[in-house]
């Protein structure tokens, strides 16, 4: 009997010891995991900044009531031809201009949405957000993916304030001539101002 009791004993030391390594190297092999999955995310993003040719950057408000709230940012040519959206609100898109025809009329014009695909829409589109800052960036492509050439356009961001009332920032760039900050116009249409904090300090940065 004493001769059992002493076995027990040995292999329940042996499990309490083994248990505590096996913690020790689970508790390893997480923070390993967490190591990697951090320095990988950095690099995404590290990967994502290095290929952005433009960057946009906005203190958004978000408006209470209807009507409100959508904007949409695109790039365009000298002579106001459409090249792509960068990003632009997902009620729109999804079919909201419809519905409420002067919400961002020009970029609904301009991008004729509802010649795009179910896939082409969500590549573009995103929920409003909250209030806080709203960045967008540009790796110089137009809506197929190809390359632009050397040259210059332009950045548009139009923002619907309350129903007729619009605002439209337009911020001339230029690709291969290094980087800039251009200055950015803005015009407001409509006699709406106190929706007008929807969109501010709006900055361009041309990156490369």
């Amino acid at each position: 009997m004493a001769e059992k009791s002493g076995w027990i004993s040995f292999i329940y030391g042996t499990i309490k010891k083994t248990g505590g390594v096996m913690k020790k190297l689970s508790l390893f092999v997480i923070l390993t995991i967490l190591v990697f999955t951090s320095a990988a995310a950095q690099q995404a993003a590290q990967t994502a900044q290095s290929a952005a040719t433009l960057e946009v950057t906005f203190t958004y408000t978000r408006q209470s009531g209807a009507a409100s709230n959508q904007f949409a940012a695109w790039i365009e040519d000298t002579e106001g031809k459409y090249i792509k959206t960068l990003n632009v609100t997902k009620w729109t898109a999804n079919g909201g201009y419809s519905k409420r025809p002067a919400t961002i009329p020009v970029w609904v014009k301009k991008a004729d949405p509802s010649k795009l695909t179910k896939a082409q829409i969500d590549a573009i589109s995103a929920a409003t957000p909250q209030t806080g800052t709203v960045t967008f960036t540009w790796d110089g492509t137009d809506s197929k993916g190809a390359a632009l050439p050397t040259g210059d356009y332009a950045l548009v961001l139009e923002g619907t304030l309350r129903w007729e009332n619009q605002v439209y920032y337009r911020a001339p760039i230029s690709l291969g001539k290094g980087t800039m900050t251009p200055k950015v116009n803005v015009e407001y249409v409509g006699d709406a101002t106190a929706e007008r904090a929807m969109i501010k300090d709006v900055k361009v940065r041309v990156l490369r």
